[in-house]
């Protein structure tokens, strides 16, 4: 079992991302299965939760004529539109039921305010909102943060990047998450999380006794 300095950041695992939910992420449900083995070697666990109102304003719904996909100009920046997803209290907002995490010691909703959307579990996507996830960790002693979920190239490589913003150790965990690929959207996700030094790594690798530890 790893030290509580280590912490596996589970990402959005909601039937929402799953194939046939929402906003599906293709192969999204493969993730399950590695995540619980991961899970079962780390004494640190935190999960996200993706939590939006009905009428977010990421939604295309929200914008008459706009349709899903398509791009709109928020006070932040560039949003993408996304299909109505993650409501609060559906169905598709819940975590996967085949998650075996009993003792994940925190959940971090994001995506609660109606006017910002938020891929990371660090910081909304207006760049200054705090979700209080970076206080959590200092305070409970985290040096490295291992982030897996969905998607790889939105919420999993935004967490990533700001884990290491944040000043912990970050790491990928490339085949315990999926991405959406929008636009080239992967490839532009590892170049800069290479760049800004956010590490990729495998299953086997972090399970193994060579692993980081």
């Amino acid at each position: 079992m790893r030290p509580s300095s280590d912490v596996l950041l589970v990402v959005d695992v909601q039937y929402d991302f799953m194939p046939g939910g929402a906003l599906a992420v293709p192969f999204g449900d493969e993730v399950v299965a590695p995540i619980n083995r991961l899970a079962a070697s780390f004494s640190h666990v935190v999960l996200t939760q993706d939590w939006h109102p009905a009428n977010h304003a990421s939604f295309a719904i929200s914008h008459p004529g706009k349709q899903p996909f398509s791009r709109a100009h928020m006070p932040y920046g560039e949003q993408v539109l996304w299909p109505q997803h993650c409501v609060q209290g559906t169905r598709g907002a819940a975590l996967h039921d085949d998650l075996s995490i009993p003792h994940a010691r925190l959940v971090i909703r994001k995506g609660h305010h109606v006017n910002v959307d938020s891929y990371s579990a660090f910081v909304e996507a207006d760049r200054k909102t705090p979700t209080g996830l970076t206080g959590y960790l200092r305070e409970t002693g985290v040096k490295r943060v291992f982030c897996c979920g969905l998607a790889t190239d939105y919420c999993v490589a935004w967490t990533a990047l700001d884990a290491r913003a944040c000043g912990f150790e970050s790491y990928l965990i490339e085949d315990a998450s999926r991405p959406i690929d929008l636009d080239g959207s992967l490839e532009a996700a590892w170049l800069q999380l290479t760049d800004l030094g956010v590490e990729r790594l495998l299953v086997d690798e972090v399970m193994g006794e060579t692993a980081v530890v």
